[in-house]
């Protein structure tokens, strides 16, 4: 928090003591680092996707009769707003010298009464109803009925709020742009600033979630699987499908972090996460999601149109999964399973080679395998937590033992698959010395053990392929497979 000494004018308002006059608050990008708004209709569509059609409808009536639509229908979790932290501390300590503060709000009546019982700070709340959209100008005209002429302060952040900080006794600007900063020094008594937390590049680089490109290596396994590695077209191609595809699943992953905001706050560790901590405006999420599809589209018209077939199937597939079938037990593995599939499926079409079905039903069984052990990963931390069951999904700490059981069976039928597959005339013509090959089926299981080892022990704390990743035994490995490959060609 910044104390700026705003600049005298002609009708400087008169000398009373603060605690004298009451300090009425802003809500949406003041109070909180959010809009609940914004954050209702995301509710709603994640609810029923389909209400998106009803929004012009209600649109139509008024932004006040829209308001009180979307509030009915939603039951939005309060608890864990990411609340302006050094803004709550101040109004304590105001509340603490006797000071009366209100809640003013364009939010709907029903979620600013529940967030001033929850805060216990404001003694009195306006907020928007059915027919009245408790904005700006309304906004003004409605403290000024209740307090009179300069007979309150304000603190607000947007450029809703100029007539209100002008006709103010004191402006507190809280949280706005510099633009929004110098209108207020040059148009109304400022009081303090409390200056605005401005994203880090860290923060993007985390909502775009860079790490989880390591996944889209999948693209490659074709080119590996068909010991095509001096082909410098097909190396081009998946390297521009390879930034094409994580294009694409970033813009997927801003999308699931702003339905499942919510559900994010109230996980252990999600919460972190840069929309569901406020620490990254949910605007800029949609600002970069379709420049993200953009400039995805744009690497994919380099690259023959059935790997722009599959991107979008993966595109579809994922958006159903953001908003339906995430939720839906033993549907979401299989689909997940299906996701990391299709990067195989894209590799194959970037480059234009032809898959083995061998390999996909292979990448079926281990991906299904992993995407068990993901979901175990998200129980046993809920476990710790003492929660009852997954956040946003359709499991029960009930179903660990069942869930382990199946995950570790499906690694181990993977397992098989590359057995059987080492035993077919393919492998014979393919490799001059294709008995060094079955030193991966031990690997495999090894591998696999070890991956539910990990896990069942609670030490799976990211997504299983990002794990591998890192993993110092999973990347020897690799180097190990690598080294046999080359030997048995």
């Amino acid at each position: 928090m910044q104390r700026l000494q705003a600049i005298p004018k002609a009708d400087e308002p008169p000398h009373a003591t603060k605690s004298s006059v009451p300090l009425v608050v802003d809500l949406d990008g003041t109070l909180i680092h959010s809009n609940l708004l914004v954050e209702s209709v995301i509710a709603l569509v994640k609810r029923s996707f389909l209400s998106i059609l009803l929004l012009p409808l209600w649109l139509m009536s008024g932004k006040a009769a829209f308001k009180a639509q979307v509030t009915k229908r939603v039951a939005l979790d309060l608890s864990a707003l990411p609340f302006n932290r050094p803004l709550v501390e101040h109004l304590k300590r105001e509340k603490a010298r006797g000071r009366r503060l209100v809640l003013a709000t364009g939010a709907h009546e029903s979620l600013a009464h529940e967030i001033a019982h929850q805060l216990g700070l404001f003694e009195e709340v306006f907020a928007s109803d059915g027919k009245r959209n408790l904005t700006s100008h309304d906004k003004l005209a409605a403290l000024r009925d209740r307090f009179g002429a300069d007979g309150f302060d304000y603190a607000g952040n947007a450029a809703a709020d100029f007539p209100i900080w002008r006709a103010a006794r004191f402006a507190t600007v809280v949280n706005a742009s510099p633009r929004t900063v110098n209108w207020a020094f040059a148009h109304a008594h400022v009081d303090e600033v409390f200056p605005r937390r401005k994203p880090t590049l860290a923060d993007y680089v985390r909502a775009l979630r860079l790490h989880q490109w390591l996944k889209n290596l999948l693209l490659f396994t074709p080119l590996i699987a068909a010991l095509r590695f001096t082909d410098t077209e097909a190396l081009v191609a998946l390297v521009t499908g390879f930034f094409a595809f994580s294009l694409c699943a970033s813009s997927v992953y801003l999308l699931n972090d702003i339905v499942d905001i919510e559900d994010d706050r109230r996980h252990p560790e999600k919460r972190r996460r840069p929309f569901a901590s406020g620490r990254l405006p949910i605007a800029h999420g949609f600002v970069l999601i379709p420049a993200l599809l953009a400039g995805s589209a744009a690497l994919s018209s380099f690259l023959p149109w059935k790997f722009g077939a599959v991107l979008a199937v993966y595109y579809a597939v994922t958006l159903a999964y953001t908003f339906f079938l995430k939720r839906l037990e033993a549907v979401d593995v299989v689909t997940l399973a299906l996701l990391y599939t299709t990067r195989i499926f894209a590799g194959g079409a970037a480059a234009s080679i032809p898959l083995s079905q061998w390999l996909l039903t292979f990448s079926i069984f281990i991906f299904l395998s992993l995407a068990f052990a993901k979901r175990c990963a998200e129980l046993m931390l809920m476990q710790e937590h003492g929660k009852k069951a997954s956040l946003g999904r359709g499991y029960l700490l009930a179903d660990l033992q069942m869930l382990n059981s199946m995950g570790v069976g499906a690694g181990y039928v993977a397992a098989l698959v590359l057995a059987l597959y080492l035993s077919t005339p393919q492998v014979l013509i393919s490799y001059a010395r294709p008995g060094l090959l079955w030193v991966f089926v031990p690997l495999l299981i090894f591998w696999v053990t070890r991956i539910w080892l990990k896990t069942c022990r609670g030490e799976m704390r990211s997504d299983p392929l990002v794990f591998a990743a890192r993993d110092r035994v999973s990347l020897a490995f690799a180097v190990l497979g690598g080294g046999v490959i080359w030997l048995a060609m």
